[in-house]
């Protein structure tokens, strides 16, 4: 049986004082999975998600959101849908201090070798080193 998880179950494994009911029924879920009884399989939106709710309903930092975001790719018995862009985002994400959001995007600009960005949000995509394409004056 191939199961899709989606971000609430992530969010109670990552916030353990929160629902302690959800957090049993998130446990066992992983727990099948490493029996081999059920195969799981998540995507970036999903870590999307996780990201901006653990930062901005439960406060963590970019490190812990990072660490965490690392420790769902690190399980053996869920399959991360694009996870080699996921991989550079962290770690891009883990090096300029960025969200994971701008940094999955800078690493899919590098993955296909874009020359800039098109954006109004260039502090956030300057410091990830991207060329901004230059808006002004292109009306």
């Amino acid at each position: 049986m191939l199961t899709f998880v989606d971000t609430n179950l992530f969010v109670r494994l990552a916030v353990v004082s929160d629902n302690d009911i959800q957090l049993k029924q998130a446990k066992r879920l992983f727990e099948q999975a490493q029996a081999g009884k059920l195969s799981l399989v998540t995507g970036p939106p999903v870590l999307f998600e996780v990201a901006w709710v653990l930062g901005r309903l439960y406060k963590k930092d970019n490190v812990e959101i990072m660490n965490f975001l690392e420790a769902i790719l690190s399980f053996p018995h869920l399959k991360v849908l694009d996870k080699e862009l996921v991989m550079a985002a962290i770690s891009l994400a883990q090096e300029t201090n960025g969200t994971f959001a701008d940094s999955y995007i800078a690493a899919s600009i590098h993955r296909v070798q874009a020359d800039n960005v098109a954006t109004f949000n260039k502090k956030h995509f300057v410091k990830l080193g991207l060329e901004l394409y230059p808006l002004e004056g292109h009306l």
